[in-house]
């Protein structure tokens, strides 16, 4: 049985696959069909959506039996999170005249 967390969870681990150091979707648990570039601003909606999940004191980790289980999620949802961290915006630098 799925949760909206679980399905949180998974949505951003689709974008973050398409992020420099994220990991590719396994073939065998990911969509069947090829996903499309997903646009730049998803990055951040799904960095904020994993910083509420991750501290949910009523999410699915502090529910889990075994404390290990819940361990790794939380330690997925840091990989995921790190990956997303939106890029800092880029600011062009100003033309600065140099001494001949």
């Amino acid at each position: 049985m799925f949760t909206d967390a679980d399905e949180a969870v998974a949505a951003a681990a689709l974008v973050a696959a398409q992020c420099p150091g994220g990991a590719p979707v396994d073939p065998d648990d990911g969509p069947q069909e090829p996903m499309p570039a997903f646009p730049d601003q998803l990055r951040k909606l799904a960095h904020e959506a994993l910083a509420r999940i991750a501290t949910d004191p009523c999410g699915p980790a502090p529910n889990w039996v075994d404390p290990d289980d819940a361990k790794q999620w939380q330690a997925l949802l840091t990989r995921l999170r790190t990956v997303l961290v939106p890029p800092p915006p880029t600011v062009p630098l100003p033309d600065v005249e140099r001494p001949t």
